[in-house]
């Protein structure tokens, strides 16, 4: 993003004629609700708008440094800066004065914010908040009580916090889950809690849920609390919830229209696997490929228009409010609205079918086979009946320039690539569907776009966020791969050069490093940015330059680059001397500055949404970014030892070691906290042992008395043969 256009109401930010001639390399805007603000290139701020709403920002300009993130509730600003403190500005009530708590705003890990209120998370897990108190803003009621916290939640007024120990601590409105009294003795070895926009939810360890907030909104689930045993998944729309438990049905409760009633459909969800929410509906996936909805049907709760082609479902996504599900045979099916993904007929994917036809060829018996794909691209092949199936699927895949993929009969059932031709039993005009293993679907945030299995690629969503890829639909050709930032695509083609398309502050644009994207052997992308790797080493960046779209401060140090990872807002390289290089925002783990001396002979890193960790060749671990997400290892650091894998999640990481024993660190609602499970498997581990010793044991016992049985009677046929000897 560059310059800045607005218009509509002058009072209400649609007028920025008084500060246009700063508003240049922008790299960031948020909005209140009747004003802007915006970061710059160099971390400075201009502001717009209404004055009370945060538009007026000149009595904290020379503090608004280095800013790395901005926050905004519903009537003022709150910015974290380079040095991790906060600057606020706008209404005082609804935040924008922090003057009050401005001591303890240090060492600020995590910002979050609702309506009227702010809520920061320390390093040292404590908790600052500040705005409306009837929002959340003033916690002195629970401040004694959050610490080690390693969560906030929000909904429009009110926060829920989870701490280290299990437990959970609430304040703000009410009505929208800032009292959970109700329900606080029920809230303990809590794993997780989410939240609509005005009720939460936690999870407990031992598959229970506890509910709280307004009652017409998920808050209430007393109807169906006696189903609520031994979860396994819940995901919540706007204003519902909906959980699977163990048995494979699903519990559904909150506002019915969000999604919070499913008696319509309830005798259908029975062996559910999994469930996506778009945000006023759901849709499951069954164990038997078939999918159920229910909710808004604008959302994508009713797919009743495309019922038919449910079948064989592998995977749904969803958009704001729409779903796509991926078939076994590699074709989509979407429903919901149109402008987010729900109609994707104009583009619909492609299926490749073989249709055999016998015939006599030089007196040997062939099977001559049409291949066509839905594109309309066809190809005719022959396989001997002597030959294996595999010569016949490998001369269809090279005649259309498919990839690798498996021959399924009508029935579903695959053939054996290694099976005779006349094996197969195929009849005259029987049908074989060819699934290509390349198929791809990538899904941004509002728009969905797939690699046809010919190379091409078709696009669906929202047109203003990479939905409409019209634009560059001549160059998508050969297309073997696809990256999604939040608005934009980039994809790799054949020949080594890179097509983008979407919002260009996203990486939508690569049109300033075109030239050099030539020979790319690989893309990642952050959210808001991309990164390619060239076949010499090096690296080419674009999107947004505060988030790793600008590498210049790092390029002559990009050579020779063996692997990439990114988080939310940085980059992280490989080198081949196995250093590391990295870049982006700081936050996130862009900065790795404090480490640096530590990052030798790396072997593989892996990110979470705001941190990296990497593994060294002698079996420790280093962590940086932000610590709630991982970024801080040192209460585990003893433990990071002779460690083979790193997994992540969205905020913690885990590290399996040689032993086989597992360690985990970051946010404990994430999976960060194992410690309730690690009691439970090294008991399991000591009875195994003691099994095995036993068994040991028994073995050994049972040799000895095979040994003396065969010496008794090697002794009693010593005897009779008179050889016996006597000591």
């Amino acid at each position: 993003m560059d310059d800045v256009v607005t218009w509509g109401r002058a009072a209400h930010g649609g007028d920025s004629s008084a500060v246009q001639d700063q508003l240049k390399n922008v790299q960031q805007i948020q909005g209140s609700q009747f004003a802007f603000a915006a970061i710059l290139h160099d971390g400075s701020v201009v502001t717009w708008g209404h004055a009370a709403y945060g538009g007026e920002s000149s009595a904290v300009q020379d503090q608004l440094k280095i800013v790395q993130q901005i926050r905004a509730s519903y009537c003022a600003f709150a910015a974290i800066v380079g040095d991790g403190s906060v600057v606020t500005w706008g209404d005082p009530a609804a935040g924008g004065d922090s003057s009050a708590v401005q001591d303890q705003l240090k060492n600020v890990q995590q910002i979050q914010a609702n309506d009227c209120a702010f809520a920061t998370i320390l390093g040292d897990g404590c908790v600052v908040t500040w705005g409306s108190a009837a929002h959340g803003g003033d916690n002195s009621a629970v401040r004694d009580q959050l610490k080690n916290v390693q969560q906030i939640q929000g909904s429009q007024s009110a926060f829920a916090a989870s701490l280290g120990d299990g437990s959970v601590v609430t304040w703000g409105d009410a009505d929208q889950g800032g009292d959970s009294s109700a329900v606080q003795d029920q809230l303990r070895n809590v794993q997780r809690i989410q939240a609509s926009l005005v009720a939460f939810v936690a999870i407990l360890d031992d598959g229970s849920v506890v509910t709280w907030g307004n009652a017409g909104c998920g808050a209430d689930s007393s109807a169906v609390q006696d189903q609520l045993k031994n979860v396994q998944q819940i995901r919540a729309s706007y204003c519902a919830f909906a959980a699977i438990v163990g048995d494979g049905s699903v519990v559904t409760w909150g506002h019915a229209a969000n999604g919070g009633d499913s008696s319509a459909v309830q005798d259908q969800l029975k062996n559910v696997q999994h469930i996506q929410a778009s945000s006023c509906a759901f849709a499951a996936a069954l164990a038997d490929g078939s999918v159920v909805t229910w909710g808004g049907a604008a959302y994508g709760g009713d797919s009743s228009a495309v019922q038919d082609q449910l079948k064989n479902v592998q995977q749904i996504q969803a958009s704001q409010s729409a779903f796509a599900a991926i078939l076994a045979d590699g074709s989509v099916v979407t429903w919901g609205t149109a402008a987010a993904g729900g109609d994707s007929s104009a583009v619909q994917l492609v299926v490749v079918k073989v249709l055999p036809v016998f015939e006599n060829l030089r007196g040997k018996m062939s099977i001559t086979v049409d291949v066509g794909l839905l594109s309309g691209k066809t190809a005719t092949v022959k396989a001997g009946l002597d030959e294996e199936v595999g010569a016949l699927k490998r001369r269809a895949q090279i005649a259309l320039g498919v990839g690798r993929g498996r021959l399924v009969d009508s029935s579903g059932s695959a053939l054996d690539a290694c099976a005779p031709m006349r094996h197969t039993r195929l009849q005259n005009g029987d049908l074989l569907t060819l699934h290509i293993h390349r198929v791809q679907v990538e899904a941004c945030r509002l728009s969905f776009a797939a690699i046809l299995v010919d190379g091409c690629v078709v696009t669906w969503g929202s047109a203003a966020y990479c939905g409409d890829s019209s634009a560059v639909q001549e160059q998508l050709k050969n297309v073997q791969q696809i990256q999604g930032s939040q608005f934009a695509f980039a994809a790799i083609l054949a020949d080594g050069s890179v097509v983008t398309w979407g919002d260009a502050d996203h990486g939508g644009d690569s049109s300033a490093v075109q030239e050099q994207l030539k020979n790319v052997q690989q893309i990642i992308a952050s959210g808001i940015a991309f990164a390619a790797v060239l076949d010499d080493g090096s690296v080419v960046t674009w999107g947004n330059a505060g988030c790793g779209a600008d590498s210049s401060a790092v390029q002559d140090q990009l050579k020779n680059v063996q692997q990439i990872q990114a988080s939310s807002f940085a980059f992280a390289t490989i080198l081949a001397d196995g250093s590391v290089v990295t870049w982006g925002h700081a936050a996130n783990g862009g900065d790795s500055s404090a480490v640096q001396d530590q990052l030798k002979n790396v072997q593989h890193i892996q990110a979470s949404g705001c941190a990296f960790a990497a593994a060294l060749a002698d079996g420790c671990v280093v962590t940086w970014g932000g610590a709630a997400y991982g970024g801080d290892s040192s209460a585990v650091q003893d433990q990071l030892k002779n460690v083979q894998q790193i997994q992540a999640s969205q905020s913690a990481f885990a590290a399996i070691l040689a032993d086989g024993s597992v360690v985990t660190w970051g946010t404990a609602a994430a999976g960060g906290d194992s410690s309730a499970v690690q009691a439970a498997e090294a008991a399991k581990t000591a009875v195994e042992r003691l099994a095995l010793l036993r068994l040991d044991e028994s073995s050994a016992a049972v040799e000895q008395e095979k040994a003396c049985r065969e010496q008794a009677r090697f002794n009693e046929e010593k005897a009779m043969s008179g050889c016996l000897e006597f000591y």
